[in-house]
């Protein structure tokens, strides 16, 4: 048997024993076997995958040797005999040009088969697999039918399956570690959940086929046979097979039988490195599998002959989802990301193929799909990525569904749609399983362009919140429909889908990480460990118990994760994590159930997790986190390249942070064995730091610390380098003299054989081929060390000063940079830059040069200055020596400054006069304009449109008047508030404190009499005590029954209950009721949502001016905006003509064109500029002002107002004229250029044109004209476009004046109002205050009406509580009497005695307990009232001795029981007073309510006239409302008639409103009998449940009573039973039985022996009966096959339907058995019941019917 090597891809060893792994969210837990000691270093260990593992097919071509492991395609078959052998197949397959192959090489197949116990030999076939998309040729089938099937053989699993590997040179066993458990899920894979049989599930978890037992929660697993993990599960329809679609090069699908596990088939070459989705058909038979990246190859296999049918390529891009349809298995559909594809197996004349039609989204937005289900008729419902589903037919869509309101059927992508019972399910990724009517989809059609259909699904289901479902699978148990869903977010759940009255809550099954677990910690002190990862959560799970404990959710993912040390915690109990965004948390598990237990706690769990302390330290992921040996500091490392130290016994301060040279991945710190503790800090890029312990400053403030970081501290570097070049040249040297040395000896050899013919003359010829042989040796491979090396894993410390480093990687060659960025340089602009940047350092370097002369003098100077500071005192310059006329320019600058603030002062007075002059006037007339009137002029025509003159608008006083403020609330708000109070008033009484009473049998045990055996009677009182708990315990919980049953008819709602909704809808109705109520009309009833006051009126003022003036801002904004425009149009005109006068320059004058005339800006168009000034302008002012002098008064007055005006406005558009003139010109650089080149041509002598010359200047001239027609257009088209602009807004202005028309006459009616109701404000606030305090008052006495009827119900229940007890104190006294008692009578005469007893001090208000109330006749119970009336003759008795043979404890208590019935009476009396006196109050208060409310009324009534009075004097106001003729609808033979008094003015909205409103109460009628017939067929079902609910109980209450009469005899009361307590006589009576049944014991002894002899004779009897009965049961069974089969015959032959048939025949004997038992049942139940009447009450059990068992025989 030739070995096979399995290799698997390097993997990560870290120092010391793994115990728990974490590979892409699969948590798994390993038991390690051995412990392994011997250490090696890294360079050691060996890789088996340093070739390359490309898996390309060209390097395969070229050299086989150096093939990767995973390409290969041999696998070995082993069968199992009296010896092992393998039978080797070679199959060498040739391909032509242009075919591909799945074959990885020429491998041999070599396939250890095990085969089975049932077969001796087997015949292997082989077959061809190609990538071609028809099947194999007919030949080829020929081939393949002659061939012999594959027996039932079984691959070996332990050499199928991936094993580790172990390099030669260790001794390291294999099952050094063992998987125990798994925590993981791929919960983000498709399908990943599948159902073996009713109580197993399967799903991947890394690298495992995990199996688990829902019942036992056992798990079983199945390894990757590629140890590249599992794409994809699928189970047989059967449930006996299941697949596993493995992942890697060309991956093995490998079937397994079930419940064995064993490997059944493998199916190879289906895809190139994972498949994506597996299904078999219907019938079993098939397969079809679906690969992904990059080929996407669906196949359809014949699985059990391990061969393909079909095979081609399924889509070019993602492919999700691949099946079979149920009803026609030639037809497959596939769906992937943005597609959905319908296939079909069709048989062409080339053979089969699979012929794929892709569905068209058509106007549909194109989607990933990923779920869908075949419908009948070649439809298929597919989901969507927004969450409506999709039918299609033909491959288009037939119709697209969503729900009511066009809202989609779920809230995402749908994941799944099955079809069970007639129903579609959904399952989508907002969490909810939706049902659908089937019949509905698959009917569905859309009528409209959208293509959308409106339906409601069934029932749904919502699991939860944040549950993303991605598949479901129904659970095999009859009865329920139970579902196992896979949650996305990583769990998986149970549901129930029955939608009924039991229906269970979801259920989380397991919950797990939902994708790569980044961190795990192991606790050092238990079976603690502590996982994270970035689905935000940190779970704890117990290893040993292989349970989860618990879990806690945060908002950002974990990144790291440590336990804290039993140093610094000494519970062990503390975990540190850190967190993606930077954030340290420090988290404490501990013991909820030592917490309070408070209402609403649904679920206690054993641990829980709360946070102990956080804080932030990073900006960056947080990557290690590591204690220092000793507990004292907690370093923290993070991508954003720093470690931060903490403090821990200060709670955590921050010490510090150091920086590192790249991100850290691991932080060490040195063990106890290191004479100093050291951080070991590793960093990705390949640095290594060992920092010392940092050193704790002294107490400080936090505000005081500038920066935490550590600038002192001394830190050693080191930094790896690739020494894996210079291996290799040493390789190379090694090789190289090897090869040298094996040429020397064949030199030596060539020699010898040279001596040999030294006669000839060939040695001398080939001495000199020798010679000529000899080659130069090639260059060594050069020493090559990476920029950057690989990244470091993990590192620890080895010894004091030495540590180890595991790296990861593979060290290439830097590969040039790809020139990725479109906009880089060219290689001509890059040479460009470079000369401009060279040129710009050259003009740099110039300025540096004469900054450096600069400098240079400026030292020169300073130097100067030194040397005159340096030179003795006497002979120094002064400061001043340096500087030139020095004296000269003080004096000037002195002189210049005295004037200017000696004018200053002069003219200070007159300045501030002015200033304030103009301060007022400027807030008098100018600070309240918002804006002033601008006017803009049309250019060419006389059109002007002016703005309008705003004022700031005034402010209305905001604040409230009295008699808005004061409103008095409506009558469904109080109603509602006194529902509210009176709900909680109810549910207040419903509350009563009960009082522990004493018990009335624990004061009877005294008066027990004494047994005659002391140890009977300790037995017959501990079973009497026990006898009083349980009655004790029955009372206690009749009692607690009683109040729940009060509290629920409390809840119960009373018969005139009404909603406050229907009471608010109602009065709705009632006020729009009718016809639409005019204001003039004399009943029009001002509801209260529209009575107006003042100060509404005021804000309706404020709301139209406000409106008002934000039109008029508009439009004056517009206005300012052509404004604007106009000034530069003048402004390009300006330019335009300026242009044109350059260009007329070069033409001739007879071509000139008239220049157009710039239009001007009229002084009314900016008015701003009146309030411009400069120094020119107020010159000219004071000179104005100076001539003005001279003149007379009035003429002073003229002149200075239009200088003022006119004046300034002349000045400044004058100055403003020149600067528009200087920029138009500066504006045009062609005019200027022109204008300083025409002066040149005059400059040079005139001569003749040449013919070149008068061409030019022929185009010049065409030019010019053209340029000057252009000009000319162009200003026309600016004047033009500019006056449209004006007059298109002079129109809108004109609707907007017409607007504000009527605004202004609106204010003017809304002002009139105003002061109308100012007028009547003073009393209709008289008026509303007095309904207020009257409304105040009724409420008042409302809540206090409430108040005492809550008293009342108090009461009551106390009468009824004593009344109860007074029962109670009968009922105990007559079971302590017992029922035989010649004395009871006596003894209930002696308790029901009436006494007069002196009453303790009178309360007042006894003159009033004489009156006897409506219920004095329920002052005494009913148990005494009946003992009065049945003894109507007065019987006089002594109870003040006990009679002879009356029991004297009895006597006693009876007379205590007397004392304590009066003690009740007594208190009944006076808790019947205190009610009479709150029945009298709540009368009072009652009448007292009606006089207020009648108060009420007449002030709302007085109220409701005072405003029917102010709404008269409203509508007697004039409004004026103009009117256009089409809005005259009343008219008499065409014309407005004369008087219009009866006519009506109505607006357009109202009347649609009342257009509307009849459409409306049309639908709201419609609406309401839809309700009403709901509501009434609802009203019908709750009367017939209630009763069926009546039925059922009458049917258990007879139930009940039958079982009394059949157990007591008689109907008895079941809670005196269950609260009865011992009687005296029975103990007396048990202690006498107890002596008669010792002796009769040994009379029973003797009797039982003789018994024991009879019994062993009947058992042996029985046996002899039983073997023969199963005998004959045997042949009765032999009987009934050979009837099956004669039956069978004869229904063959036609012959079924004579004669009678055998099922009426089993039927009429099952009946007659049934009728014999049940006349057996009724002779044994009549004497029963003559037994029980002549034995005085003795009870024999009730005879059961005969077993099925024991009938069987009978029927047979």
């Amino acid at each position: 048997m030739r070995p096979t090597t399995r290799q698997s891809p390097p993997t990560r060893r870290r120092g010391g024993v793994a115990v728990v792994t974490a590979v892409n969210g699969d948590l798994r837990l390993l038991l390690c076997l051995e412990r392994w000691a011997a250490a090696r270093p890294f360079d050691e260990m060996k890789e088996p995958d340093d070739q390359d593992t490309d898996g390309g097919k060209s390097d395969r071509s070229k050299d086989d040797g150096k093939q990767s492991q995973w390409s290969s395609k041999s696998a070995s078959r082993s069968v199992t005999e009296k010896e092992e052998t393998v039978l080797e197949d070679t199959t060498d397959e040739t391909f032509t040009e242009g075919e591909e192959s799945y074959l990885a090489g020429n491998d041999s197949h070599e396939e250890p088969l095990e085969r089975s116990s049932s077969q001796d030999d087997y015949v292997q076939s082989t077959g061809e697999s190609r990538y071609v998309e028809t099947s194999v040729p007919a030949a080829e089938e020929a081939e393949e039918e002659v061939k012999k099937k594959i027996p039932e053989i079984f691959y070996d699993y332990t050499e199928l399956v991936s094993m580790p590997f172990v390099t030669p040179d260790l001794n390291i066993p294999l099952d050094l570690l063992t998987l125990v458990h798994s925590f993981g899920y791929d919960c983000r894979k498709r399908a990943n959940l599948q159902l073996l049989d009713s109580n197993t599930v399967m799903y991947i978890a890394g690298n495992q086929l995990i199996l688990l037992n829902l019942k036992t929660k056992e798990q079983s697993y199945l390894r990757s046979s590629s140890n590249r993990g599992i794409g994809v599960i699928g189970v047989h329809p059967d449930q006996t097979y299941f697949t596993v679609a493995e992942k890697g090069i060309f991956p093995k699908i490998i079937i397994y039988e079930y419940p064995s596990l064993r490997p059944y088939r493998i199916l190879q070459d289906g895809t190139e490195l994972s498949y994506a989705y597996v299904d078999f058909n219907s019938s079993g038979n098939l397969l079809a599998s679906v690969g992904g990246n990059p080929d996407y190859t669906l196949t359809i296999w014949n699985w059990k002959e391990e061969q393909p049918i079909l095979r081609t390529k399924a889509f070019s891009q993602e492919v999700f989802k691949v099946t079979f349809n149920p009803d026609n298995e030639e037809q497959l559909t596939t769906c992937g990301s943005g597609h959905i594809k319908f296939w079909e197996m069709a048989l062409t004349f080339t053979g089969l193929k699979l012929q794929g039609s892709l569905g068209r989204f058509g106007k549909t937005v194109t989607t990933d799909i990923e779920g869908y289900m075949e419908l009948p008729h070649r439809k298929v419902l597919s989901g969507s990525e927004w969450g409506n589903m999709l039918v299609w037919e033909g491959g288009l869509i037939k119709a697209e569904l969503c729900r009511a309101e066009k809202k989609s059927c779920h809230q995402g992508p749908i994941n799944q749609i099955m079809l069970d019972e007639g129903e579609v399910i959904t399952a989508g990724s907002d969490g909810w399983v939706r049902i659908w009517d089937f019949e509905t989809i698959d009917t569905a059609d859309t009528t409209d362009d959208t293509g959308l259909l409106e339906i409601e699904p069934i029932n749904e289901l919502q699991v939860d919140k944040n549950v993303k479902l991605f598949s479901m699978i129904k659970m095999n148990e009859t009865g329920n429909n139970f579902w196992l869903a896979q949650d996305a977010s990583g769990a998986i759940w149970k549901l129930d889908l029955s939608f009924s009255n039991i229906t269970q809550d979801p259920e989380c099954l397991f919950s797990f990480h939902s994708g790569a677990i980044e961190a795990v910690a192991v606790s050092p002190h238990t079976y603690l460990m502590a996982t994270t990862a970035l689905d935000c959560s940190v779970r704890i799970y117990d290893f040993a118990s292989k349970t989860p404990l618990a879990q806690m959710k945060f908002k950002q993912g974990g990144t790291a994760l440590t336990w804290v040390p039993q140093l610094v915690s000494y519970t062990g109990a503390q975990i540190v994590a850190g967190f993606e965004d930077g954030v340290v948390r420090i988290l404490e598990l501990y013991d909820p159930k030592g917490l309070t237990i408070f209402a609403g706690r649904k679920k206690i769990s054993e641990a829980d997790i709360h946070l102990k302390q956080v804080f932030k330290p990073h900006t960056a992921p947080v990557t290690a986190l590591a204690y220092e040996r000793d507990g004292e500091i907690l370093a923290t490392g993070s991508k954003d390249k720093t470690v931060f130290f903490f403090d821990v016994e200060k709670n955590y301060k921050p010490v510090g942070y150091i920086t590192t040279p790249g991100p850290v991945c691991q932080l060490t710190w040195s063990s106890v064995s290191h004479p100093d503790s050291t951080l070991l800090i590793m960093c990705e890029n390949g640095y290594v730091l060992e920092a010392p312990f940092p050193t704790i400053k002294e107490e400080e403030e936090d505000r005081d610390v500038v920066s935490y970081e550590i600038t002192d501290m001394c830190i050693k570097c080191f930094h790896f380098s690739s020494v894996k070049s210079k291996i290799l040249r040493l390789i190379e040297i090694e090789k190289r003299k090897k090869q040298k040395e094996l040429k020397e000896q064949e030199k030596e050899l060539r020699k010898k054989q040279l001596d040999a013919q030294m006669q000839a003359g060939e040695g001398k010829e080939f001495q000199m081929e020798e010679e000529g042989e000899e080659e130069e040796d090639e260059p060594l491979p050069e020493i090559f060390i990476p920029s950057t090396p690989c990244q470091i894993l993990c590192g620890f410390y080895s010894e004091p000063g030495k540590f180890w480093v595991s790296l990861f990687g593979i060290e290439t060659e830097p590969i040039p940079e790809d020139i990725e960025d479109p906009k880089a340089y060219s290689i001509e602009n890059a040479r460009r830059k470079r000369e401009h940047d060279k040129l710009m350092e050259e003009v740099e370097e110039i300025k540096a040069g004469k900054r450096e002369q600069l400098k240079v003098l400026r030292n020169e100077f300073c130097k100067l200055l030194e040397m005159n500071k340096e030179l003795p005192k006497h002979m120094q310059f002064k400061r001043t020596d340096f500087g030139i006329d020095s004296k000269i320019r003080a004096e000037i600058h002195r002189k210049t400054a005295y004037k200017i603030q000696q004018v200053e002062k002069e003219l200070a007075w007159e300045k501030e006069k002015h200033h304030l002059g103009l301060m007022k006037l400027q807030h008098r007339f100018r600070d309240s304009l918002e804006s002033d009137t601008i006017v803009v002029h049309a250019i060419q025509s006389d059109h002007k449109i002016s703005s309008y003159r705003l004022v700031k608008p005034s402010q209305y006083s905001k604040s409230k008047r009295p008699s808005q403020s004061d409103r008095r609330p409506s009558k469904l708000e109080r109603f509602e508030k006194e529902g509210a109070g009176r709900k909680d008033s109810l549910r207040d009484t419903g509350r009563s404190v009960s009082m522990p009473e004493e018990s009335i049998i624990e004061k009877g045990k005294k008066f027990r009499p004494k047994t005659l055996s002391e140890i009977m009677v300790d037995n017959q009182i501990e079973k009497a005590r026990k006898l009083k708990l349980k009655a004790a315990r029955a009372q206690l919980k009749i009692q607690q029954r009683k109040k729940e049953w009060e509290e629920l008819y409390k809840s119960k709602p009373d018969d005139d209950y009404e909603d406050p909704k229907d009471v608010q809808a109602i009065k709705e109705a009632q006020l729009c009721m009718g016809g639409f109520n005019l204001k003039t009309a004399p009943d029009y009833k001002i509801p209260e949502h529209m009575r107006i006051n003042a100060a509404k009126k005021e804000e309706e003022l404020e709301h139209l001016d406000t409106l008002a003036h934000s039109k008029k801002s508009h439009m004056n904004k517009c206005i300012l905006s052509l404004r604007d425009l106009k000034m530069a149009v003048i402004e390009e005109i300006q330019c335009l003509v300026q242009e044109l006068k350059n260009i007329q320059l070069t033409l001739p004058i007879s071509k000139h064109v008239p220049i157009p005339q710039i239009p001007q800006i009229h002084p009314e168009e900016i008015p701003e500029k009146r309030f411009q000034y400069d120094e020119e302008t107020l010159l000219a002012f004071r000179r104005q002002q100076m001539k003005s002098e001279d003149e007379k008064a009035p003429h002073v007055e003229q002149v200075g107002s239009s200088g003022l005006g006119g004046g300034f406005l002349r000045l400044s558009s004058g100055k403003d004229g020149d600067l528009t003139a200087r920029d138009s010109l500066s504006r045009s650089p062609k005019a200027c250029t022109f204008s300083l080149d025409t002066p040149k041509f005059t400059e040079f002598e005139k001569a003749e044109p040449t013919d070149v010359e008068l061409e030019i200047m022929k185009r010049d001239e065409i030019k010019h004209l053209y340029m000057q027609q252009y000009l000319i257009s162009r200003i026309k088209e600016l004047i033009v476009t500019f006056d449209a602009e004006l007059r298109l807004l002079r129109h809108q202005k004109l609707k907007l004046d017409t607007q504000m028309k009527l605004s202004d006459l609106h204010h003017v009616t809304l002002f009139q109002e105003m002061l109308l109701l100012k007028n009547f404000e003073k009393q209709e606030n008289i008026l509303q205050k007095r309904v207020n305090l009257l409304d105040e008052e009724q409420q008042d006495l409302q809540w206090r009406i409430n108040e005492t009827l809550k008293e009342m119900e108090e009461k009551k229940h106390e009468i009824a509580k004593l009344q109860d007890q007074e029962k109670a104190l009968y009922t105990g006294f007559q079971a302590a009497i017992g029922e035989n008692n010649k004395f009871a009578s006596f003894l209930m005469k002696v308790l029901k005695k009436k006494i007069k007893r002196v009453k303790k001090k009178e309360v007042k208000g006894d003159g009033d307990g004489d009156e006897e109330s409506d219920d004095s006749s329920e002052e005494e119970s009913s148990l005494e009232s009946g003992e009065d009336e049945s003894g109507t003759e007065e019987e006089v008795f002594d109870d003040s001795a006990c009679p002879e043979n009356c029991d004297v404890g009895l006597f006693e208590l009876a007379l205590q029981l007397r004392e304590k019935r009066l003690d009740i009476e007594e208190a009944l009396v006076e808790e019947k007073k205190i009610l009479d006196n709150l029945k009298k109050e709540y009368d009072a208060l009652s009448k007292k309510v009606k006089v207020v409310a009648t108060n009420l009324d007449a002030a709302e009534e007085a109220l409701e006239a005072y405003q029917r009075e102010k709404q008269q004097r409203l509508n007697e106001l004039l409004v004026v409302i103009p009117l256009k003729f089409h809005q005259m609808e009343h008219v008499v033979f065409g014309e407005l008639p004369s008087d219009l008094s009866g006519t009506l003015v109505f607006s357009n909205h109202s009347l649609g409103q009342l257009q509307e409103r009849i459409v409306q109460l049309h639908e709201e009628n419609s609406r309401q009998q839809k309700l009403n017939k709901e509501y009434r067929e609802r009203r019908k079902k709750l009367i017939r449940e209630k009763r069926e609910m009546a039925k059922t109980i009458n049917k258990m209450e007879e139930t009940v009573r039958q079982l009394m009469i059949s157990k007591f005899g008689r109907v008895i009361d079941l809670e005196a039973l269950q609260t009865l307590t011992v009687s005296t006589t029975l103990e007396e009576l048990k202690i006498k039985k107890l002596r008669k049944e010792l002796l009769n014991a040994k009379e029973m002894k003797m009797w039982e022996e003789k018994i024991a002899q009879v019994q062993w004779e009947l058992t042996t009897k029985t046996k002899e009966h039983t073997t023969k009965l199963h005998q004959m049961n045997d042949l009765c069974i032999e009987k009934m096959k050979l009837d099956s089969q004669l039956n069978t015959l004869q229904n063959q032959q036609g012959n079924a339907f004579q004669g009678p048939r055998k099922a009426d025949i089993v039927a009429r004997e099952k009946v007659t058995d049934l009728i014999q038992a049940q006349a057996q049942r009724i002779l044994a139940l009549k004497e029963e019941i003559v037994l029980l009447r002549k034995k005085g009450g003795l009870i024999l059990p009730p005879i059961q019917p005969p077993l099925e068992s024991q009938m069987k025989p009978e029927s047979l």
